[in-house]
């Protein structure tokens, strides 16, 4: 068995109605005044105000930055930054999706002022110190929450990360009715992301592949094959968005450890070209990825076929591998996903630019199952068109 590491979040609080236990959490970890990262959807949910009130009967003083935005560009980072700074804020909370809770962890990390988002770049490059830190998710997705990983769209397009123990939180705090009231489609793309993560860190190559991972992954499969599509279709069952938020969460603490591979690396130019969800950008390309792989390397989907869809269990070998590919692609039929980069809007001219970007994914693509080259890549994309 090869070394490896393994780290998650210090403390991960779950539950309905987990959410009231903020105040507390923040009085006790975060010291007397506290910025909540948000964005403005959660605005305007209403959940802000009461996460505020909640705060504030805790008698922890709080301000706000509302102006997280999806894929988050380094300069709305660096605002949310000076945000903290200004406000003397001692603690951070970052409530929302994968936006808003990565966006927190580089408030946190940057706002003391010993590095900046340019040195932190890259793998094991930030230090710390930083600021103490909860993270709330309100979407059964990204798994950001356990994982030491924050994207940052850079330039025009390209997303770069900041990947370090540093940066999980010391508490992620779950509560399954803050995701009651997601709508189908984000419920649909956030809950096949998380499984990407899942089947991603089952199946990766990175000499830091371990056995825990692989644990949590098959895990977070079972929970979220069972759970997606009665959370899309009846978005009130609490027993499914439970399933899914914490399938999410185990998804996370997989993917943290043991990091995904070309379904991402392909995904990422979906998101800094054409602004696609990073959930959707997944599903979009997920099958396509997956039968690629399968040609040399079906075992890992052999395994985990039966996890997430019980029903495969009936067949064997490449045959599963296969299978599995099919209903991953009718897993986003059946919620309503778009199947085709066309129905996203992308044009099948810019498909040679997306291989050539996909392939600055260096940081991933070594962990796929099978080489891939850019030309293979410009064939998987043209597959999905």
């Amino acid at each position: 068995m090869n070394a490896f590491a393994f780290n998650t979040s210090a403390s991960i609080q779950f539950g309905p109605g987990a959410i009231v236990r903020i105040g507390a959490l923040a009085k006790e970890r975060l010291g007397p005044r506290v910025l909540v990262v948000t964005d403005p959807g959660m605005i305007a949910t209403g959940l802000v105000e009461r996460v505020m009130s909640l705060l504030s009967e805790a008698g922890v003083e709080a301000d706000v930055f509302s102006d997280v935005a999806a894929d988050p560009p380094a300069a709305m980072i660096l605002k949310a930054v000076e945000s903290a700074v200004q406000s003397g804020a001692t603690g951070v909370i970052g409530f929302g999706g994968g936006s808003s809770l990565d966006t927190a962890k580089l408030v946190a990390l940057l706002a003391p002022g010993r590095e900046t988002l340019a040195d932190a770049f890259g793998v094991g490059n930030a230090k710390g110190p930083r600021l103490p830190m909860i993270l709330v998710p309100t979407t059964a997705g990204t798994g950001s929450e356990v994982t030491p990983i924050s994207i940052v769209t850079t330039g025009e397009n390209e997303k770069m990360g900041v990947v370090s123990p540093v940066i999980l939180p010391d508490v992620a705090l779950l509560d399954p009715e803050l995701t009651l009231g997601l709508p189908p489609h984000v419920t649909a793309a956030t809950g096949i992301d998380a499984m990407v993560h899942a089947i991603e860190a089952y199946a990766s190559k990175s000499a830091n592949a371990n056995p825990i991972s692989r644990a949590l992954a098959k895990e977070a499969l079972a929970l979220l094959g069972g759970a997606i599509e009665t959370a899309v279709h009846n978005g009130s069952d609490i027993a499914a968005r439970s399933a899914m938020l914490l399938g999410s969460m185990l998804a996370g603490q997989a993917f943290a450890n043991s990091p995904v591979a070309a379904v991402h690396a392909l995904a990422y130019p979906l998101g800094g070209h054409f602004h696609i969800p990073h959930g959707l950008s997944n599903a979009l390309v997920l099958a396509h990825v997956l039968r690629f792989n399968c040609k040399t390397a079906p075992g890992a989907y052999v395994e985990i076929a039966p996890v997430a869809f019980p029903d495969l269990a009936r067949l064997e070998g490449q045959a599963r591998a296969e299978a599995f590919c099919d209903a991953l692609e009718n897993l986003s039929r059946t919620c309503g996903l778009p199947l085709r980069l066309r129905d996203a809007g992308v044009p099948e001219d810019v498909l040679p630019a997306l291989a050539r970007d996909a392939m600055k994914q260096t940081r991933l693509l070594p962990n796929n199952p099978r080489a891939v080259t850019e030309a293979d890549a410009l064939e998987i994309y043209r597959r999905a068109w």
